[in-house]
Formats: C-alpha cells, structure tokens, sequence
C-alpha cells in the first residue's frame, strides 16, 4: 500500500524533477486575498502572481496546499462524518505555469504522473472537457489515447473556471476514476453523476482568457495553468479504498480515538470518530497557523470545528476531554510533512484541552435542557426555534450544535424561528440602547455594528493585512465612494489597526489600493466595541464600498506604544510589591511617546519608593523574558492570579499576558489585557519615571517614558548638568557640592543684607536717627514706615524698638511691591492694660485688610492699601489713646 505521506512525497518529486519550483504550503490564513477566511484551494497563494501583480524568480511551480472549507459559501461543516469525501481540512496537491507551458503538457504531466508514476489503470480514467474546447478534447485523444465516450463535454460552469467577474478565467478539464459497477452512480454529465462511483480526483484550469464583469474580452497575453488535486481522494484511489475515511492517516487518527474511547470505530459510532479525526486535522493545523478559538470571525468558526468534534467525543462516552490527547497521533502522522505541527503541538495541546473543558460545562447544561426539550418529540418532528434560540442565548449552546445534536433523534429545528427570535433580540438591544441616553451621532455605528458584524482584529499577530471595503462614513454620513482630499472612515471586514481601547491609543498607517488609491489613518476608534474605523484622508485615487485594500500599520509608532504598555503592567506589579496589595489601577494612557499609570494610593510616593519600583521594571527589562498570551474565561483567569483592569468590560473570554518571571517559575506579571504588548521584555529597552503626582483623593499619576523617549530625556538632563556645570565654573560630578556651597553663600549674604536693610530702615549704620518715641495715651509710642523693608524682618524690628524705648508701644508699617504689612509690639509691663493685637487690626482695617493676629506682646497683620501706611499708624495712635483713656 502507498502512504499518503508517500503520495505526497511522490507528486512534488515528480514535479520537482521536471523543473518546477517545490513551494512549501502557504498558512491558511490567507496572505494576499481579503475576501477569503481561509485558504480553500492550491492557487490562491498565487493569485498575484496569475494576476500579474507580483513576480517570483520561477515560471512553474509544485505544492501540497493546506485548505480549510468550513464558513461562508466554502461550507462542508455539516457533512464531515456522514459522507466519503467531505473535509473541513483537506490537501490539495497541485503544479502551476505562469506564463510557461499550456494544455499539451499540462495534459502530458497528468496523464503521465497518473498512469506511469502511480501506477493507475487507464481503462478506469476518464475526463471532462468544457464543450467548446475543442484543442483539450483532441489533446486527450492524441497524448492518453481515450476513445471519444471516454472524454466528455460539459457545457456548464462546471467546467470553466475564473477568478472572479474581472481577471483570468479559461476551460477546465476534470480526470475521474471510476471505482467499479459494484457502486452505483453513473458517469459525469450523466443523469445519476451524483453517485460515488465515478470521482474527481484532479482538475485542470487552462487560463487562456481574461474577462470584465463576466464578460470574455480577450485572451491573456500569458496563458497559464493550475491544476488540483485532492490528496485525500488520489490516497483513497491508491490505496484500494472507495471511501477516504479508510486511508491510512485518517485510520490512524481514527484508530487513536477509539484506544482512547474504547468504542468501536465503526458501527453506529462511526461518524462520531471521523468527524474526531477531520476535525482533530483542521484544528491543529489552524492553531499552528496562529488562529485560536474566539467569538468572532476565524476563531469562531475554529470554535465550532472543534466544539463540533468534542461534542462527538461526549457522545462516544469520553468522560475527560479528549481532543488533546490525539495531538501526539497528529503529529506523529504528518509532523514530518508540516514541521509546523510539531513546533505547535504544546500550543494546539493547551488550547484543545482548555477549550474542550469549558466546553464541558455548556454541554452538559445544554445537552440537559434539550433532552427536557424534545420528550414526547418524535421522529421528523421540529424544534421550535424558539426553544433553540434559548438554548443559544441564555445557555451559550450554538445553533448548529443544537441541530447535530437533534440529527441522530431524526428531529429538526425551526430554523426561520431561531432567526425571528434573534431578530426579536436586536431589536429589543436596539431600544435599550435608544433609551439608555446613548449620543444620537452613536446611532450611524449602531446601525453598522448591526449590519457588519464585528471587526475581525488581525493585529495581534500581523503588522499588515488585506481586508475589503465594507462601509465609508464622511461627515456623519455614509457614502459609497471616497475621493482625494476627502476625510472620511473606513471599515473593512478585517485589520490589523488597533482601535483605541484600554487606555491603548488608536494606530495610524497607510491604507492603498488598486488604481492608484491611498489614504492616511490618523487615528484608529473602536465604537460599540466591535467596529474598527479608521480615521483616515484619501490622498490620492479614490475609493468605494466593495474594494480590496491594503492595511499597514505605523510599526515605530506601534513599537513604542507595545513598549509603553507592556511598561505599565511591570509597573503595576512594581508598585503592589513595594506599596501592597491595596495599589490597583485606576486609569491609563498608553502614546506612543510616554504612559501615564493611575493608581489607588493615599500619600504621595517617596523619592526613594519610586527609584526603586523603576529599578525593579528595568531589572525586568534586562531580563528579556518572553510576553505570552492565552485566553481564557475571565474567572479562570483571576483564579490564576491574574489581575482585571480598572474600567474594563470583560466578555466570556479574555486575553491573560504573563511578563517576566521571579522567584524561579513564579510570573512576575499577569494581567487581563486586550492591548498589544512587546514579545520580549527587553524590547521595551528602558524604562524612566518622570513624575509623581496627585490626579484625586487617594489617586497618585506616574508619568513615564520608554526605550527611546527615555533615553532622549536622559540625554537632554546630562545636557542640562554640563551647561549648569560649565556656568559653575566646575565638573559635571562636583555640581552638587558647589550648588551647596553657594547656596549657603547666598544664605549669609541674605542675613547680612537685611541686617543692613534694617539697620538703614532704622535709621542705624550713619543714616539719620531711628524715630524718636512720642507720648500717646500718656505712654511712649514709636510709628514708623519703612520703604522697601520686606516683611518678615518686621518683628525683629518691632523688638529693637521696644528695647529702645524701655516702656511703651512700637508700631512698624513695611512697604514692598505696592502692599503693606504692620507689626506692633507691646512691652511686657504694659501687657495688662494694652493687647498688641487690637492694635494691629486698627492698622490692617485702614491698610484695607482683614484680621492680623498674634501674642498681646507682638501682632501682625497687613493690607493692599500701601499708600494708606501713615493712616494705618495715625490709626494705632488714636486706639492706644482710646484704651488709655477707657483704663
């Protein structure tokens, strides 16, 4: 028996030794074509090249494509298991010309590969041609020798391939192998060509014309080929077996899963294994080609793959998850072909496992309800869609789960129902939102959210991306088409642009298309949620509704903005080890050229609490662990230590980064965090706190700066220090210590200036003698105004005035920058019958102030009203006379 494996190995070598480049296998996430969800057939990692939009340094070429049919019109989920030859992963073998060799040697390599190499019977091959290829029908005769019944002419679509309504397109030409009359089914064109007997196992695509709006227009200046062959169905062929669940690598898997289930592989448990095994390839190979399970777009359909396959695991009995457990069966089968696999195999392991055990849970409750839903149903009843709608909404059981579940009992769902009662939902959603006091300019997204869909969000992985136009809005309105110097937002079916969330800034980049279209995004908003909108300028060309378009994003601007964030979580966990526990976010802005971190604090940081969290996120940084993420449900996540953020809506999944490690394998940092983070810690390059400050009551703000920016603000401060240095007239390393000593300096020649202010303002040091005591009250009274005194030197004027006069009142006004300030001392003997600090405020009412206060000995006070300084002593005067007078 020939292996698949050998199969494989058999065709490139083949075409290997007649000059063709061996391509390796495209990722199915496709790479050039945004219409796609996955790639679904062996051309369409060379499209651009039949397009003419992209060279490569070979004309022809071979590969084993890895395909995915399992969402949109590409559809075979519902039939896996039940039928011979539907997949939702399948091989497609295949070789091309670009622009090299047409029809005869396309014809030549097929017949000669098929009859010589693989050693097929001619007599149990026949073909197809399109009616009026006439030059393929004489090919067929000339190289296989076919007699005329065994070349037949079908005048359908069937048999004429094309891109789409504008590009190549040009006749096919299918090779069937007829298994034998034991199987019913007659041959292709004929009444009963629906039966298994005769099965296409190679097509032919000649592209020889090109046409617009489906429209033949000409021929193609380079005719080309592309052919494809299921690699599953030749193994079927060549291994003698009809059905291709019975070839050796589905057997395998299939053998794995019945060892693993102890239930037999055939019988009426039969279909469950096989859709075990499809579904076990499809997984692994989607997983390993970076897509992982999720609510929206790929992962969703990932997600139904393999909930599909678990809930037939439930079915054969498996009491613990089963699906990761056959990984090893997996990879040992085509590892070797698909080296991809076995690098994956812990990631396509871990993510089986965790999502076959969440799944549990659903199942059972879901599994319950309808079994309660369906007593006294019999065969070819219908469930009301109603019923399964609950089931969806309350419950999370999926429609189609529902319906394969309901397919063993001979039972239907009311499909038309479910859909009334999802439409009832939007609409009663839609009202809410209405009356919630949303913004009515909110409505536009609302309406497109609900039209659209979410967003499918490629940047976690990608830096560029291919998506269609879905919808423009210009002016609060949408528009079909925009054109150059029009500010307009984009959304398209996928992107790689974060939209601003999380305290994550939105990206900007480039989006262009054919024809000369290109746009700048300044901005990147992620209304309701789901939508991603690119906020962008058309700046040359023009685009519509409907266009493919090329994304990429700024990648410095996106680093840096990476390198940010990633410093906030290390800076989180910094601040908790050396604060507590109690220190927990409470706000954020990731830029790309700074962060700012919020967090619950009471007191201001000290100096030395914040040096030392900054050298606890750079020991990190120069550690240089690796970023990982996983998703998980939010409650397994925080039951793992992870941290959720201030602000943050989590759905039923979320995505949990772990950073650095301490303490041997402890994670320093793990966090729930929908943002875009380094791969490596080191990538942040360097981290450096710039401010500390109070945003609110028991809420502290950090500033800070990252890898460049940082080094940018380490570099202008050493600047700053050599300009200070050379203006001192010393080093760099002796700025502190001179900066000391001539602040000490500074601080004897201020003594020393207001002594000798005082001392003039007095009258002292030669000036003209100090006022001289007057009789007020019948006790000695001194009143001065001293210009350009500075206020507090007022007292220890007051007390030399005292000491002056022995016994009596001194009353001091100084006058500096346009305001007054008043001091009036009392000697101690006349305390009890005198208070200074009703004197004080007589002065401070004229000098148009309020209040002054102090000791009966010594008050002060002051005012605006600098001009009224002598009223403010005649003031002082008159009340000491008062008092004197009332005693």
């Amino acid at each position: 028996m020939t292996s698949t494996n050998d199969i494989r190995r058999g065709f490139l070598d083949y075409f290997g030794s007649n000059g063709h480049q061996i391509v390796p296998s495209a990722p199915l996430v496709p790479q050039n074509d945004p219409t796609l969800m996955f790639v679904n057939a062996g051309m369409v990692p060379f499209k651009n090249v039949f397009t003419g939009l992209e060279t490569r340094p070979y004309s022809t070429a071979t590969s084993s494509q890895k395909c995915v049919r399992a969402g949109g019109k590409h559809n075979d989920l519902d039939n896996v298991g039940y039928t011979a030859r539907h997949h939702t992963f399948f091989e497609m073998l295949g070789n091309f010309s670009f622009g090299d060799y047409f029809k005869e040697q396309a014809i030549t390599h097929a017949w000669t590969l098929l009859t010589r190499d693989f050693g097929l019977p001619a007599d149990r091959l026949m073909v197809t041609v399109y009616h009026t290829d006439d030059q393929a029908f004489d090919l067929w005769k000339k190289i296989a020798g076919l007699p005329d019944d065994r070349i037949v002419r079908i005048a359908t679509k069937d048999n004429f391939w094309s891109m789409g309504s504008d590009g190549p397109c040009g006749p096919c030409s299918e090779i069937f192998y007829d298994h034998g009359d034991h199987i019913p089914g007659g041959p292709p064109g004929s009444p009963d060509e629906d039966g298994d007997r005769f099965v296409e196992i190679w097509n032919l695509v000649f592209m020889q014309y090109m046409q617009e709006a489906d429209q033949i227009v000409g021929d193609l200046p380079r005719q080309s080929i592309d052919t494809g062959m299921g690699l599953e169905r030749i193994a079927a062929v060549m291994q003698g077996v009809h059905d291709n669940y019975d070839t050796d690598t589905f057997k395998a898997l299939i053998a794995a899963s019945g060892a693993l289930t102890h239930t037999a592989t055939d019988g009426e448990m039969k279909a469950s294994h096989r859709v075990i095994a499809d579904h076990l390839r499809c997984s692994g190979f989607l997983v390993a080609d970076g897509v992982l399970p999720a609510n929206e777009g790929r992962g969703y359909v990932l997600r139904r793959i393999m909930r599909r396959a678990m809930r037939h695991a439930h079915l054969l009995g498996a009491k613990e998850p089963l699906m990761h457990r056959l990984v090893p069966a997996l990879v040992a089968e085509m590892g070797a072909a698909y080296p991809e696999l076995v690098r994956a195999q812990p990631l396509i392991e871990a993510t089986l496992a965790q999502e076959e055990t969440r799944f549990r849970q659903t199942l059972d409750k879901g599994l319950k309800l309808l079994d309660e839903a369906t007593v006294g149903m019999k065969a070819g009843d219908v469930l009301p869609g109603e019923t399964a709608f609950r089931l969806y909404d309350t419950y999370g059981f999926p429609y189609d789960l529902t319906e394969d579940a309901l397919r063993a009992q001979d039972l239907a769902v009311d499909r038309a129902g479910f859909d009334a009662a999802m439409a009832e939902q939007k609409r009663a959603a839609r009202a809410a939102w209405k009356g919630s006091g949303a913004k009515a300019s909110d409505e536009l997204w609302f309406d497109l959210a609900e039209e659209l869909g979410a967003t499918e969000f490629t940047g976690y992985a990608n830096e560029t991306g291919e998506g269609v136009v879905l919808a423009l809005v210009k002016d609060g309105a949408r528009v079909d088409r925009a054109g150059a110097g029009d500010a307009v937002e984009i959304i398209v079916n996928q992107t790689p642009f974060y939209g601003e969330s999380g305290g994550q800034v939105g990206d900007s980049g480039t989006i262009t298309g054919d024809h000369g279209f290109a746009a700048s995004v300044s901005d990147t908003s992620k209304p309701l949620g789901k939508l991603f909108v690119h906020h962008a300028k058309v700046d040359a060309g023009e685009v519509k509704v409907g266009d493919p378009v090329k994304l990429a994003i700024d990648v410095a601007r996106r680093d840096a903005i990476r390198a940010n964030h990633s410093a906030t979580h290390l800076l989180h966990e910094a601040l908790r080890q050396r604060l507590g526990n109690h220190v927990a976010q409470k706000g954020s802005l990731v830029a790309p050229d700074r962060l700012r971190f919020d967090v619950s604090h009471p007191v201001a940081m000290t100096a030395p609490e914040l040096a030392d969290a900054e050298a606890a996120v750079n020991a990190m940084i120069r550690q240089n662990g690796p970023v990982t993420t996983r998703l998980m449900t939010p409650d397994d996540a925080i039951a793992a230590g992870a941290m959720a953020l201030f602000g943050e809506k989590y759905g039923d999944e979320v995505r949990v980064v772990s950073m650095g490690s301490e303490d041997g394998d402890k994670v320093y940092s793990l966090e729930l965090c929908g943002g875009t983070h380094v791969k490596a810690l080191g990538d942040i390059g360097l981290f450096k706190v710039v401010s500390e400050g109070a945003v609110s009551s028991g809420v502290r703000r950090i500033e800070a700066l990252t890898g460049e920016a940082a080094r940018t603000w380490f570099a202008q401060r050493d600047e700053k220090l050599r300009e200070a240095a050379t203006a001192l007239k010393t080093t760099p390393d002796e700025v502190p210590a001179r900066v000391v000593s001539l602040l000490e300096e500074r601080k004897r020649l201020e003594r020393e200036l207001a002594e000798a202010k005082k001392a003039l303002a007095l009258g002292g040091g030669g000036a003209a003698a100090p006022a001289a005591a007057e009789q007020a009250g019948g006790v000695a009274f001194v009143g001065q105004v001293l210009d350009g005194f500075e206020a507090k030197g007022l007292r220890g004027a007051v007390d030399e005035a005292k000491q002056r006069i022995g016994s009596g009142v001194a009353a001091l006004v100084a006058i500096n920058d346009g305001r007054a300030s008043v001091a009036v001392g009392v000697t101690d003997d006349l305390v009890g019958t005198l208070s200074a600090v009703d004197l004080v405020k007589r002065a401070v009412a004229v000098l148009g102030g309020q209040g002054g206060g102090g000791r009966p000995d010594m008050a002060q006070g002051g005012g605006p009203d600098a001009g009224k300084a002598p009223d403010a002593l005649a003031a002082v005067r008159a009340a000491l006379e008062e008092m004197r007078a009332a005693a």
